[in-house]
């Protein structure tokens, strides 16, 4: 029996279980009563720029365009409540992914007058990605710009002069919206070097690691072992399949054939499978879910909690390696797509000749590296030495706490490997 089959005995299954592919809200608006409810709320807005003041004690949170509770905003959001108790928090969520907020988290829903409220009142603005373009920032208002992993594709003005580069009014409103920025989040020095040349940007760069990150220096036996129960997991091999998104790809495509590489795994391990967020429900992973073939975790609110019960990590080119280096667990590259990939949207170094482990080209290869553990050889352990030497030594368990110190607190943390304390 499947794991959310809902006839089953016990308890309903976890909530992110429920969310899987149940379908967008639709909006019953035609397109000109929505022009005409942007142009109120537009209004709106201007106006209660003039009327209300910037509040010291209030910060908005978002990520992911308003889809998530979580990443480095969340880690951030934690720690400000425990170190400046009195600071206000508040999220802002679309409307589709409010009944996903967690129980006791205050929010507001996007693009309603609250919203802009929030936007207005504000001081400090935490977020992984950028506001939209109609946010006026305002004197006094302080934006942290998370960001949501290492890059290894390449961002903003480093993608010109690739095959799908962006046009020109879009770079100009990208760089219109990093100027809104007064710190820029940075996990390892190949992260500055990325977000300065991507960005142009004048932010004070905070090379604290990742917040997000933290539960994973952090983590215990103890964490470990409720990361798999949840997920029924037992003591068996967890392998989870993360590959990135490809924007010249209109929808999902794996880069391995799921349905035999969790055949050729057997019962001796389960594969969890999370595509990138970009893309929507993937038909394929649903039916061998609900055939209990595989775990589908795309909607899993936490991928923090999917790396604590993973053994080992299979992707291609998705910044989720950085952060699963962090473990100092096998990672394996499948990358059967490489050459177009780099060609197409571009890299900052080529991750197939400086891997955090094995590389594998073909579904066989993948599959053999599991029948004769060669992604855990001597040869792949000193690969991934090497490449979280260089890109994971900053994440230590304290960044959040450094964000905090210094942006909230005005504080000058010791920055990690120094040796210092707070």
């Amino acid at each position: 029996m499947s794991p959310d089959d809902p006839t089953r005995a016990g308890p309903p299954p976890p909530l992110w279980m429920q969310r899987i592919h149940s379908g967008e809200p639709v909006s019953g608006r035609t397109e000109e009563e929505k022009e005409q409810r942007r142009r109120r709320l537009a209004r709106y807005y201007e106006r209660r720029r003039g009327e209300l003041q910037v509040e010291d004690d209030l910060t908005v949170f978002a990520a992911y365009w308003f889809s998530a509770v979580s990443c480095n905003p969340r880690a951030i959001y934690d720690k400000l409540g425990e170190l400046v108790p009195d600071m206000r928090r508040v999220w802002v969520v679309a409307k589709r992914s409010a009944p996903w907020v967690p129980d006791g988290v205050p929010y507001v829903i996007a693009r309603t007058k609250e919203y802009f409220d929030v936007l207005a009142r504000g001081r400090y603005f935490v977020n992984n990605v950028n506001f939209p373009d109609h946010y006026v920032k305002r004197d006094g208002q302080i934006h942290v710009q998370t960001h949501h992993g290492t890059p290894l594709k390449r961002m903003g003005l480093d993608q010109e002069h690739l095959p799908d580069t962006r046009p020109e009014e879009d770079v100009d409103l990208l760089l219109a919206r990093c100027a809104r920025w007064d710190y820029s989040i940075s996990s390892n020095a190949h992260s500055s070097r990325a977000w300065r040349t991507a960005y142009g940007i004048d932010a004070e760069m905070l090379e604290y690691g990742y917040p997000r990150n933290d539960i994973l220096a952090n983590a215990t036996p103890t964490d470990v072992r409720r990361a798999r129960d949840e997920l029924g997991i037992g003591d068996r091999l967890a392998v989870l399949y993360a590959p990135t998104h490809r924007e010249y790809n209109p929808g999902f495509r794996p880069t391995a054939d799921v349905a035999r590489f969790a055949e050729r795994l057997g019962e001796r391990a389960v594969l969890m499978a999370r595509p990138h967020y970009a893309y929507g429900d993937d038909p394929e992973l649903s039916d061998l879910h609900q055939r209990g073939r595989l775990l589908d975790v795309a909607d899993h609110p936490s991928i923090e909690q999917l790396y604590l019960a993973a053994d080992v990590l299979v992707t291609d080119y998705s910044s989720v390696m950085f952060d699963y280096g962090v473990l100092d667990r096998p990672i394996i590259v499948h990358a059967p797509d490489w050459d177009e990939y780099r060609t197409r949207r571009g890299t900052y170094f080529d991750i197939v000749a400086e891997p955090p482990g094995i590389v594998t080209r073909t579904d066989e290869e993948l599959f053999a590296a599991f029948d004769d553990e060669a992604y855990r050889s001597p040869a792949a352990s000193a690969a991934r030495a090497k490449f979280r030497s260089e890109f994971c030594s900053w994440d230590d368990g304290r960044a959040a706490e450094r964000v905090v110190r210094r942006v909230w607190l005005g504080e000058k943390p010791a920055l990690p490997g120094t040796g210092g304390t707070f």
